[in-house]
């Protein structure tokens, strides 16, 4: 109850002011660059606002949202900018719940994928039809020339051999796509996966039911956060992190600017994001 209470407190009141509330003016004594304070907020937005109230809602931000602070960033010179290296913060931000959604959808599209036994009534289906695509050939190609030998009651023969192997073609053609239309966990709902967001989307749907979902917050917010860590990723490529010593941490012991990080070509795309050269992603 008092989560929910914070929460309801947070959205009207914002969480940089709910953070002072009580304690005085300890949120105004913070500086731009202590780690209490949310970096992707300042540089552009935090993932946690841009997904409340749908099915990604991930509460509220840990850190602080300051106003004040967004404002002096923003008004502070591309120089002093450079210096915080903020944007590297939000680009990693973005990058960790972007590969989340990455990782829904693909356990999402595998939901929808044939079982084993489906895979295989598949196959035997298409091995029958292909051998009795043979089988109808061969025959034609018998009746040709048996009716050019005039052994007419032969031929007779093999026309009725002929229309049974094509009766039961398309028995089997029947069957194949009844399986296909009913086959997987998506079954005659005709299911597919949004390859930006994870959502189901139905292929059934008329347009409006698609241009909700398309123009929703959920989808939104993630085509608008993937055009960002693109755009910005295009902007930082080639230059390397500041070296940073404060609790935020690019220093020397793992940090992006020291040793344990990467400078200039130290960093290169790999997977969908920026790898350094001696260890993992950010």
């Amino acid at each position: 109850m008092a989560a929910e209470q914070r929460k309801l407190l947070e959205q009207l009141m914002g969480a940089d002011q709910l953070m002072g509330f009580g304690a005085g003016s300890r949120n105004t004594q913070l500086s731009i660059t202590d780690p209490k304070v949310c970096r992707s907020y300042l540089v552009g937005t935090c993932p946690h606002d841009q997904f409340t109230n749908t099915k990604q809602d991930f509460g509220p931000c840990p850190k602080v949202h300051s106003e004040a602070l967004k404002a002096e960033y923003e008004a502070a010179s591309p120089a002093e900018k450079a210096k915080w290296g903020f944007e590297y913060d939000y680009l990693r931000d973005m990058q960790k719940y972007i590969e989340e959604c990455d990782r829904r959808i693909e356990t999402a599209q595998r939901r929808l994928e044939k079982t084993p036994d489906e895979i295989r009534q598949t196959n035997n289906l298409l091995r029958q039809i292909s051998d009795l695509s043979k089988t109808i050939n061969a025959g034609l190609l018998e009746v040709s020339v048996l009716g050019e030998l005039g052994c007419v009651s032969q031929a007779f023969q093999e026309l009725f051999k002929i229309r049974t192997a094509k009766l039961q073609k398309e028995t089997c053609e029947r069957e194949l796509k009844n399986l296909s239309d009913t086959s997987g966990p998506s079954g005659h709902q005709k299911l597919q996966v949004c390859d930006v967001c994870g959502a189901y989307l139905s292929r059934l749907d008329n347009d409006r039911r698609l241009a909700d979902h398309f123009y929703g917050k959920m989808h939104m917010g993630y085509s608008d956060m993937r055009k960002t860590y693109k755009k910005l990723s295009e902007e930082l490529k080639g230059r390397p992190p500041p070296a940073r010593h404060d609790d935020g941490g690019y220093g020397d012991e793992g940090g992006w600017g020291g040793r344990g990080g990467g400078g200039g070509r130290g960093y290169g795309r790999s997977g969908g994001g920026y790898r350094r050269k001696g260890g993992g992603r950010w």
